[in-house]
């Protein structure tokens, strides 16, 4: 009887144990049949809130009849051009003529075999973004079209956007970025005579067809902010802090031809330069020149 009680307990015990065993297995076999968890989704970096600022106005490009004319020009101006691209042939397809550092006018040659490069004055403003991305990313946000940013041949970063309607065809609007070892940056210090007329560009005029509607177009799509101390002239300011405005104007004030101010440290010495290279110009309250093919430069005192 004493035996098959203890065979009996023993059975007990060893029931128990293969239970506990089992029990004790079950968590980590759920844990083998179990599904992996879902990883944290990537963070996804939104655009900015605001439009991301502008450094300032980095070019004008204009079509004219003449490089060589127009790089004559500008040289009585204190311009320099500080380099140009060329076809095989040794022709100078475009020059960048230099104002200061950070600012350039761009002259391309007009072509009568190409109908859409005859006709000569303004062809496109370009700005100069802080972080090109950011504003690339900014303006897709806000349901514009910007391409994408490439490396452009100078070795600056740059893309480009159609804008409201010129007097001809939309605007294309340029943005870049300056890279070290771009043409532009490696350039700095260099061609930078101490007799220019003037050495920054403030302001560049836009003729549009519906002047009402380019100005709604900059202010509440490329985050630009009116002038509310000059009645006289609508200056919409730049994003950021560079001071530098465009100005919109109906075609027909000005046609397709390109209109910029400038700022000189000594209005009178400008004139006086002027006087010495022979250049015409009208003498005022400001000091303006127009070039060979009728676009016009205004100086003013800086401020």
């Amino acid at each position: 009887m004493t035996q098959a009680k203890n065979a009996s307990a023993r059975a007990a015990l060893q029931c128990i144990a293969l239970f506990a065993l089992a029990a004790g297995l079950y968590p980590y076999a759920a844990a083998q049949n179990a599904p992996a968890p879902t990883p944290a989704p990537a963070t996804v970096k939104a655009a900015p809130a605001k439009t991301p600022p502008m450094n300032g106005i980095a070019h004008i490009a204009i079509r004219v009849q003449s490089i060589a004319a127009s790089v004559a020009f500008y040289n009585k101006l204190g311009f320099q051009q500080a380099f140009a691209n060329t076809a095989a042939d040794g022709t100078v397809t475009q020059s960048f003529v230099k104002l200061n550092d950070k600012q350039f006018i761009e002259l391309y040659p007009a072509s009568a075999q190409n109908p859409a490069q005859t006709a000569t004055g303004f062809m496109h403003l370009c700005f100069e973004g802080a972080d090109l991305n950011a504003l690339h990313d900014y303006y897709v946000a806000e349901g514009l079209a910007p391409l994408a940013v490439r490396t452009a041949g100078a070795g600056n970063l740059l893309f480009t956007m159609q804008g409201p309607k010129q007097p001809n065809f939309a605007q294309n609007i340029e943005y870049t970025q300056y890279m070290p070892t771009s043409k532009h940056t490696l350039d700095a210090g260099q061609h930078l005579s101490a007799d220019r007329v003037a050495d920054k560009m403030m302001a560049v005029t836009l003729a549009m067809q519906d002047p009402a509607a380019a100005r709604d177009f900059y202010l509440t799509k490329l985050g630009f902010t009116p002038d509310t101390g000059d009645k006289g002239r609508d200056f919409l300011y730049l994003p950021g802090n560079s001071g530098e405005v465009i100005e919109i104007v109906p075609t027909a004030r000005l046609g397709a031809k390109s209109s910029i101010l400038m700022t000189s440290p000594d209005i009178h010495k400008s004139g006086e330069l002027l006087k010495a290279k022979g250049v015409d110009f009208i003498d005022g309250n400001t000091v303006t020149v127009t070039d060979p093919d009728g676009n016009i430069i205004e100086i003013i005192p800086q401020r």
